[in-house]
């Protein structure tokens, strides 16, 4: 767990809600245009069970705990405060007389602040398949992202536990790594075009379902099929149902969306605006597919925004 800060009694600026690479770049962006920022995080980074990021300019091998202590450290240099703890409830309050806008953010052990804005980067998690010793391995040798960890991976026997449409493209994307590739195809459909294409690739289609993950505390070795074959893999990729992390922001009534195939988001419009007068949305909470680069990112500009609409908001009051 890392050092906490106190929550301020006073109004401030702004809450992030979410402390990984989308709220710290969002919160940094704010504590450099002097406002007053505080981050609550829950501690609990998608890729925390990764060694290592991938994909992100000049940090490109950072281990994602590295990245988020160097964050936090800097959005304190400008003044931000990022608190350790889980939000319960997130809610609208009365504005000022002058019509400011006003949110209350109470944390699960009674803690308490208000901010004029709030900028929502609380991520997402991942559902994989209920397959025993699937979990134990995720983020090291079961994996999802090609440009994640794909390279970490080349040349090795890589198996796709497919779990629908999405699995196909992302057996072609991981051939490119290995020429030893084999789809565990289970109880989804693959039509003749897909078997088509994975003849021409010299991808083999293993059709018996996927019983159980074998593996030590070195990784995968194996998976064991219905009909008692093991077959050897030292990777897995998967592609997992992806839902945005809603624990405490029932209050601010923000609108989700579905995606077949993916999973469920937030919905947010430029900048991450959203239909809540006075909420920002960024990272992975509304784009499920987004690398820590592409986060950051729209934290940066999310921050840049709500900033922009703080002055506003600051010169109509004047």
């Amino acid at each position: 767990m890392f050092t906490t800060d106190e929550l301020p009694g006073e109004t401030v600026d702004a809450v992030v809600i979410g402390g990984g690479a989308a709220g710290l770049n969002g919160a940094l962006m704010l504590a450099r245009s002097r406002r007053s920022v505080v981050v609550i995080d829950g501690g609990a980074p998608r890729n925390a069970p990764a060694a290592a990021m991938h994909g992100f300019l000049v940090l490109d091998g950072m281990s994602p705990e590295a990245l988020l202590q160097r964050g936090r450290e800097q959005v304190r240099g400008y003044g931000g405060r990022v608190v350790s703890g889980a939000v319960a409830s997130a809610r609208p309050a009365a504005p000022t007389a002058t019509g400011d806008l006003r949110f209350s953010i109470t944390l699960t052990d009674g803690r308490a602040v208000t901010a004029r804005r709030v900028l929502v980067a609380t991520g997402l998690r991942d559902v994989l398949p209920e397959v025993p010793g699937l979990v134990e391995h995720w983020g090291r040798s079961v994996v999802h992202c090609p440009y994640c960890h794909g390279w970490e991976v080349r040349d090795e026997p890589i198996g796709i536990l497919a779990t629908g449409p999405n699995s196909v493209h992302q057996a072609l994307l991981f051939r490119q790594l290995s020429a030893d590739l084999i789809y565990f195809a289970g109880d989804t459909d693959l039509d003749a075009d897909a078997r088509e294409r994975f003849a021409a690739r010299g991808i083999r289609v293993v059709e018996q379902p996927v019983e159980q993950v074998i593996g030590d505390t070195d990784g995968i070795t194996g998976v064991l099929l219905a009909d008692g074959t093991v077959v050897e893999r030292r990777v897995l990729a998967v592609a997992t149902r992806m839902l945005a992390r809603t624990d405490g922001l029932e209050g601010l009534e923000l609108p989700m969306e579905d995606l077949p195939g993916f999973g469920r988001r937030f919905v947010s419009g430029m900048a991450g605006t959203t239909e809540v007068p006075g909420v920002w949305i960024a990272g992975n909470a509304t784009d499920l597919t987004a690398q820590v680069g592409a986060s950051a990112a729209a934290g940066a500009l999310a921050g840049a925004h709500l900033n922009a609409a703080l002055v506003t908001a600051d010169t109509d009051a004047a």
